[in-house]
């Protein structure tokens, strides 16, 4: 915890996160970095802002990064998401086709969503590619709408393990799945290449409506 949680002139709640590079993460993954992570509470929005830096004189890293966005609903089956018409999206509920042997796994099918709002009413899980900067959630927060704004987040996940998959999950009620829908920005079909010295921000701002 660098900072706060604090409360601003604009009476605003700000804290601020940091993640350096140790001897525990070098025995998983041998790169220096520094992650922050700062988050606003306003009266009705959450803005998540995380900055990823990269201080080696040498080595460049690569990553993935995905800011996981649960949101609470009274029944996933009513919730629709907009600003995903027309996009192509990874869908890991199914699996490509076999390499030949030695080959990397293969990657998930690649379709075009053509309904104008996602619903949901299966086991769920999809990486939709550079998608607007803008979705609207409806029928969450006790059946409000949920205003999601993302800022250098090309990608969008939308998850529901439903009823099979749920039981299978060890944190995740087996009765979990009809209340909740995840809707999460992130950078997941390519990963971001951060050069000696450079910098990465990204920045998502969860607005109740």
């Amino acid at each position: 915890l660098d900072k706060g949680p604090e409360r601003l002139p604009s009476g605003d709640i700000e804290a601020i996160f940091s993640l350096c590079d140790s001897d525990f993460t070098f025995s998983m993954w041998q790169h220096h970095f520094r992650i922050s992570y700062r988050i606003i509470l306003r009266e009705k929005e959450l803005h998540l802002n995380i900055g990823v830096y990269n201080p080696s004189k040498e080595s460049p890293f690569d990553f993935n990064v995905l800011l996981h966005s649960y949101f609470k609903c009274p029944d996933v089956r009513r919730c629709q998401v907009t600003g995903l018409n027309g996009v192509t999206f990874l869908d890991r509920t199914r699996q490509g086709p076999e390499g030949p042997p030695g080959s990397p796994p293969p990657q998930p099918p690649a379709y075009q969503e053509c309904r104008e709002v996602v619903t949901l009413a299966e086991w769920t899980d999809r990486i939709y590619i550079n998608t607007p900067h803008e979705h609207i959630v409806t029928n969450v927060v006790s059946g409000r709408k949920m205003r999601i704004q993302k800022y250098n987040f090309p990608d969008t996940v939308v998850w529901n393990p439903w009823e099979q998959k749920a039981k299978e999950i060890s944190d995740f009620g087996d009765d979990e799945h009809p209340n909740m829908i995840c809707v999460n920005a992130g950078h997941v079909s390519t990963p971001v290449t951060l050069m000696p010295g450079q910098a990465f921000e990204a920045s998502l701002i969860l607005q109740v409506m």
